[in-house]
């Protein structure tokens, strides 16, 4: 089934949502039998069942692990799990398993755009839509897809026309994406996450390896992460095909890196033993963080993978502005700063935002998710003014903090109700002294406590500007 004859293919969808309607969709649309397979059914899932049904598709909602009769592929939405019932049952039958990230790329034209794909542990997000903002600099056609929020489906099979895709592929996305073949490729870094879908963490940077895999230009991998360029040894890339690293150091030849504040290219460019190109000021990425000026490096040297000219670099990064509660500075109060880092769900996140300032009072707990925090505390102890510990696992935060960080104040708020964050803000302004910087960065999940962490960063904010008169 690597054609694009689908008249009459019975397909099964697995997963309503953001991937599983759009593929069902489109393949009813190309003539397949469509069955979509859910294990939900709630209210949600069935309006959204109505609507595929009224199109000829097939949906049983509450059974997601049945095979359905006949089945001769299987789309699957990517958070389902490889040791789902019905990917046993699958593999069993010798039923062939996309994701819809394969599918976009299995139907899309002879001339459509190439893809430059990005993905890591932290970071996927601000690189990509970096690099869309750079790509469009240069005056090229793009868009910003795929784990970003847009599906890739929609773009690849749409009326508008593309020059150049810039593509966001989690590690979910990526095992389910066998036959993907992008132009170039960034692996930002790799930390343990997601380790209960895939096993283990040899199986997680697999997965995330698949990505280098059939490269044309470039494979662009973290010089302060060997893991990633591990990954690159490993793969299977087109002759001629190059290793381009990005650093925060002075760059090695084939490397793009900061020399003096400046972010410079050594990899693209004629003579790169002894030549480097200036691309843009630290002062153009916003935020200056370490590990922001990472991921503009990561972006800008795709971009010129891809042939885009120094001045696009600059232009592209000094236009670009970060999606909110990703190291967000809210306000200044009584010559404290307050900065929301909510996106900074993880320990890995959280380390690279914790090394953007100094000293700081830090809030931080939620849902650890099998996380632990010693190696975190350790490295971020000396910054540390002290911290105000929220949520469900917040205790494994305290303990790690003891442990490392004895002489380290600490708040511990034991509620995990929304009312804590206004809290957690106060206990925080009574422990700051002007020059320091309240983070939230929470190195957890959000959902103990709120819906997601838009809304934790939303009552951080909201309580920040609560406090804001009480301190001016």
């Amino acid at each position: 089934m690597t054609d694009t004859t689908w008249t009459g293919k019975r397909v099964t969808v697995a997963g309503l949502g953001v991937s599983g309607i759009p593929a069902a969709r489109v393949l009813r649309g190309l003539g397949a039998h469509v069955t979509v397979v859910n294990d939900g059914d709630d209210d949600r899932s069935r309006a959204q069942a109505a609507e595929l049904e009224a199109l000829g598709v097939t949906v049983r909602l509450g059974d997601g692990a049945t095979l359905p009769e006949g089945t001769e592929l299987i789309v699957t939405a990517p958070g389902w799990k490889p040791d789902k019932p019905l990917f046993l049952a699958a593999a069993e039958a010798g039923v062939e398993i996309w994701g819809d990230v394969e599918l976009a790329w299995r139907l899309r034209g002879p001339d459509a755009a190439p893809w430059l794909a990005v993905t890591g542990t932290n970071g996927k997000t601000t690189t990509v839509r970096m690099l869309a903002s750079i790509l469009e600099a240069a005056g090229l056609r793009t868009a910003a897809v795929g784990n970003i929020g847009v599906s890739l489906l929609d773009t690849v099979l749409g009326d508008e026309e593309y020059d150049v895709l810039a593509v966001e592929l989690s590690s979910y996305q990526l095992h389910w994406a066998p036959s993907l073949r992008a132009h170039s490729a960034a692996v930002l870094n790799l930390a343990p996450d997601h380790l209960d879908w895939h096993g283990s963490m040899e199986a997680y940077a697999a997965d995330k390896g698949r990505i280098y895999e059939g490269n044309q230009v470039a494979c662009v991998y973290n010089v302060q992460d060997p893991a990633t360029e591990a990954l690159v040894r490993e793969a299977d890339v087109e002759e001629g095909c190059r290793a381009i690293g990005f650093t925060l150091g002075p760059p090695a030849p084939s490397q793009l890196g900061v020399v003096d504040g400046i972010l410079v290219d050594r990899a693209f460019v004629a003579n790169r033993q002894k030549n480097a190109q200036e691309l843009a000021d630290v002062s153009d990425v916003d935020p200056p963080a370490p590990h922001n000026i990472a991921n503009a490096l990561a972006a800008a040297a795709l971009a010129r993978a891809y042939g885009v000219e120094p001045a696009a670099v600059r232009d592209g990064l000094r236009a670009f502005r970060p999606d909110a509660h990703r190291i967000e500075h809210v306000a200044d109060v009584a010559g404290v700063a307050y900065v929301d880092d909510s996106k900074a769900t993880n320990t890995h996140a959280a380390e690279a935002s914790l090394a953007a300032y100094d000293p700081i009072v830090w809030i931080a707990g939620g849902l650890a998710k099998g996380a632990t925090f010693d190696e975190l505390v350790q490295k971020s102890a000396k910054r540390l003014r002290g911290a105000v510990l929220i949520g469900a696992d917040r205790a494994l935060i305290r303990e790690a903090l003891a442990r490392h960080a004895p002489e380290v104040p600490v708040v511990d708020l034991d509620r995990t109700d929304t009312g804590a964050m206004p809290a957690a803000v106060r206990e925080a302004a009574r422990l700051a002294r002007p020059g320091d910087t309240v983070l939230m960065a929470p190195a957890c999940a959000s959902m103990d406590m709120f819906t997601n962490y838009n809304k934790r960063g939303e009552a951080f904010a909201d309580a920040v500007r609560e406090l804001a008169p009480e301190r001016d």
